[in-house]
Formats: C-alpha cells, sequence, structure tokens
C-alpha cells in the first residue's frame, strides 16, 4: 500500500476526548511527538484491547495505528 496514514488526518481522530483524558497522565493522545514517542506501547494495548478503557477496536481501527507505526509515523 503506498498511501502511509498520517497522524493529523488518519491516526489523532481514532482518539476521543475520553481517551486523550484517560491516559493524560502517561501521554497526550492528540499530540504527535507524544504518540511517537509511547507508539509501541499504545499499539500493543490496542492490540490486547486493553485500550481504550471502554471496549477493544474494531480490526480495522487497530490495522490504521499499525499501519502508521510501522510505516514510519508521519505527521
Amino acid at each position: 500500500m503506498t498511501d502511509q496514514p498520517s497522524f493529523a488526518h488518519d491516526i489523532k481522530p481514532l482518539f476521543r476526548e475520553s481517551d486523550r483524558t484517560a491516559m493524560e497522565s502517561a501521554f497526550d493522545l492528540w499530540d504527535a511527538a507524544d504518540v511517537r514517542e509511547s507508539a509501541t506501547a499504545i499499539l500493543e494495548a490496542v492490540e490486547n484491547g486493553s485500550m481504550p478503557c471502554d471496549g477493544a477496536w474494531p480490526a480495522d481501527r487497530v490495522g490504521l495505528l499499525r499501519r502508521w507505526v510501522e510505516g514510519g509515523m508521519a505527521d
């Protein structure tokens, strides 16, 4: 796939305000640099269903985040 996801267009919208608030003490889910810094842990948490707190993401959302991480984490 040649179209790599971007943080601003594809990744930030995955995280709701409630997700951001819940994770505020660890990182800011609406800040590209914070998400990049913790990308492996965030991806692992959404893959195993422990994030977000109120229910696992569907496979397409997890896949989009994985593509962003594996594709170089573009802005």
